[in-house]
């Protein structure tokens, strides 16, 4: 049986003076060996996309994190020289692609940048530089800590029962690996909020009225995807909403032919 194929945004980089297309490592790694579908990289251009070209061809979208931050123009926000680093071809490229999964019922995991795309395709704001903000804890990475490190540092958020999350990793406290400088402030009226931390950051979401999966998590499940059990069932449980849903593309494909 053919694995489903999911997209995954690109983002934008410059190497060696040359541009690249580029998405971290483990998140399609953990596509693979955790969700058990074939990750698609979706290069990320700031106009000229079909975006229901892309998503004819696939079975599932995965929005990554990245070190770049959605631009503050997308919510109404005055973008300050802090607020970055930007890369406008990944917003132009993932909002649409989020919007358009989410009407055609097409499964949508979105990672740390991508709840927050996530929450401003569907109207939302963020909170930049959260951890000046009192009350709320520092989510940035220490600096005196290697990359695995830095992915092993845990906190407690609590999920929310009877929401998305709960159903599949269970409810109450979970230790997770949250990284970020920013946050959901305004939630899109379309989320619901499932999921936060002890100092009341947002820390994941699903989209109310979403035909399938529809998840975004504040937290980096990619990273331990194949050890740690949380994180693994939320890879699993896309995965098994991509197979779903390209079970019955292809149920629907042989009936009209």
């Amino acid at each position: 049986m053919m694995k489903p194929i999911v997209a995954v945004p690109a983002d934008t980089r410059t190497l060696d003076g040359a541009d690249w297309h580029a998405v971290q490592h483990q998140y399609v790694r953990a596509a693979l060996n955790a969700a058990g579908v074939m990750a698609f990289i979706i290069p990320a251009f700031e106009k000229g996309y079909d975006t229901d070209a892309i998503l004819d061809r696939v079975d599932g979208l995965l929005v990554s994190g990245s070190a770049s931050n959605v631009h503050p123009s997308l919510y109404a926000a005055e973008a300050r020289e802090s607020d970055g680093p930007f890369d406008p071809a990944r917003d132009a490229t993932a909002l649409p692609l989020i919007r358009r999964a989410i009407d055609r019922a097409i499964p949508l995991l979105a990672i740390c940048r991508g709840i927050q795309e996530l929450n401003v395709a569907l109207g939302g704001s963020l909170a930049s530089e959260i951890h000046e903000q009192e009350g709320i804890w520092d989510h940035r990475k220490p600096a005196d800590v290697d990359r695995d490190g830095m992915y092993a540092i845990r906190q407690s958020v609590f999920v929310k029962e009877g929401s998305c999350i709960a159903r599949i990793i269970g409810p109450g406290e979970v230790l997770v690996n949250s990284l970020h400088r920013q946050a959901i402030a305004k939630t899109a009226p379309r989320l619901q909020v499932e999921a936060i931390a002890e100092d009341g950051t947002i820390e994941a979401v699903s989209v109310i009225d979403a035909k399938a999966f529809a998840v975004g998590v504040q937290w980096h499940p990619e990273y331990w995807a194949e050890t740690d059990k949380p994180s693994n069932q939320i890879f699993a449980a896309f995965g098994d909403a991509a197979r779903e849903y390209a079970a019955n593309k292809n149920v629907s494909m042989k009936v009209k032919a």
